[in-house]
Order: C-alpha cells, then structure tokens, then sequence
C-alpha cells in the first residue's frame, strides 16, 4: 500500500531522535520544513550562483569576515557552509530509511545574508529516491529504482549538483579537486557513522553503507585521493568507534594553534585514540 504521506517526511521523522541533525530547509509543495528568514538575505541558486561568477566573491567575503585566511581551509570553511546539510539529508536519509532526495542544481538554493555567511541551505525538488518495494515506491514524487541501482542513482544527482561549486571553488583557489571532492566523501561517511553510535547501531554496518555509497559517488565522478577508515578506540563499548578522514580539512593551517583535528589523517593514531577516549570519560570534550 503506498503512503500518502511524503517520503522526505519520513527521513525528516527519522532524524528526529538524533542530537546532531543539521538538515536542510524543505520547500516542496507537499511539505514545508523551513527556518526563520530575515527577509533580507539575496538568495542564489547552485547553477546560477557558479554562472554569475558570485562564487570567488562570496568565499573572500566568508574568508575575510569570519576566517579563516589561508586558501585551503578557507574553502573547506565554503564547503561547508553550503553542502553540510545536503550531504547529511542524503546521508541520513539512506541509512535509517533507505530514502533520499534526488539534488540537482537547479533546485538547490543558498541565503546569503548581509552578516558575510551563508544561512540553511533549501532544497526545492521533491523527487526521492526509493527501493521499488518501498512503501512509497507508488508516490508521485517517489524514484522507484532496483536496491542495486539506489547509490547509483542518489550518487549521481549529488555529484550533478555540487559539480559546478566544487569547480568553481577549485579554479578560484586553486586548491584540488581531489581535496574539495575528499571532504564530501568523508563527510558523506561521517553522517551515517554519526547517527548509528547515537542510536545504538552497529558501526561497521552503518560504515559498510556508507562505503557503498561512497564507491558509487567516486565512481559518478567525484575524484578523491583516500578513503575514510573506521577506527575502532575502545573495545565493547558502545561508542568505542569513530573514522578517520581520507582527507585532511587544513584547519590546522589556518590556526596552527588548533593542531591537527581528532579525524584528521595526519594525526598519530596513538594521540588520536586516547584523545577519543578522553571523550568518553568526559562527554563535554566531544565536538
């Protein structure tokens, strides 16, 4: 019997129980989840945005108001004040519900506010991804694809939406491809491992998804250079495992003060399990 109701409703329901859920703001015609707004931001749309040239621009202005200056951190800072809540709708959505918004450019919109940021991205298209023997695969707004051709397709749209950012970003700041595609890819990683340790999941088959996901984006054309890796810290414990990046973020060069984050894969592996473990002698230290 297919649901009435629509299928982003249910990934937004999934995500409800977990402490950290950035979503995006949604605005399709059968459901509204949207923030505040001041009424005063200027409002680009993926495509457009990378088309008008407003790209190089908005980054210095990010870059200049709010750090950091060094080009390399500077646009995994931009990343991530465009594409973190994308990625975790995607993630999230395909972990706990097997659910997934199909993004593409032409419906991915940015708030830019005269603050010098960004506010929640939206997302305008209600197209979704699910199995052909979802209880919403007869939805109209419903992707009915083959289990086997669902990271396919969801890989796909991601990579046919964030394209033109990724190279935009890439010829103004010179930084690679492969790092600004890297932070996706770990991020993409991070945002199911995430929600499993919170609910009590097992971790390994939580990353075991995302590794699924993650070869159909590398292979949809997300060129990346490593692979995140699990890293189990404390054994028996339910939250005794986290990952490492494939990729480092920079923010060490940014502030060398910071040092090298708890993921990053310069870190030594011996400083970065006990600092994991200090997380869990005292919750508060976690990020």
């Amino acid at each position: 019997m297919t649901s009435t109701r629509h299928p982003l409703q249910s990934v937004v329901e999934a995500c409800a129980p977990l402490k950290f859920a950035p979503l995006p703001d949604i605005r399709v015609p059968e459901m509204r989840i949207v923030r505040a707004h001041p009424g005063s931001e200027h409002w680009y749309r993926t495509d457009l945005m990378v088309a008008e040239g407003a790209v190089p621009v908005l980054l210095e202005k990010i870059a200049s108001t709010n750090g950091p200056q060094h080009r390399l951190p500077a646009a995994t800072h931009f990343l991530r004040a465009l594409l973190r809540e994308p990625i975790f709708l995607v993630a999230a959505g395909s972990y706990l519900t097997g659910r997934a918004p199909l993004l593409d450019r032409e419906h991915l919109w940015f708030p830019w506010r005269c603050s010098g940021n960004f506010g929640t991205p939206t997302i305008t298209s209600p197209r979704v991804a699910v199995s052909t023997d979802d209880d919403y695969a007869g939805h109209h707004d419903a992707v009915a694809v083959e289990a086997t051709e669902f990271d396919t397709v969801v890989a796909a749209g991601m990579v046919g939406a964030f394209s033109p950012i990724i190279d935009a970003v890439h010829e103004h700041s010179r930084v690679g491809r492969r790092v600004l595609w890297g932070w996706v890819l770990d991020t993409l990683h991070f945002y199911m491992l995430n929600p499993a340790r919170f609910l009590g999941y097992d971790a390994k088959a939580a990353w075991e998804r995302a590794r699924r996901l993650g070869e159909a984006f590398v292979d949809a054309g997300a060129t990346t250079q490593s692979r995140p890796r699990l890293f189990p810290f404390c054994e028996n414990h339910p939250r005794g495992t986290w990952a490492v990046r494939g990729t480092c973020c920079f923010e060490y060069k940014g502030d060398p003060a910071h040092g090298f984050c708890t993921t990053c894969p310069l870190k030594d592996d011996s400083l970065r399990r006990e600092e994991l473990r200090e997380w869990l002698r005292d919750p508060a230290l976690a990020p």
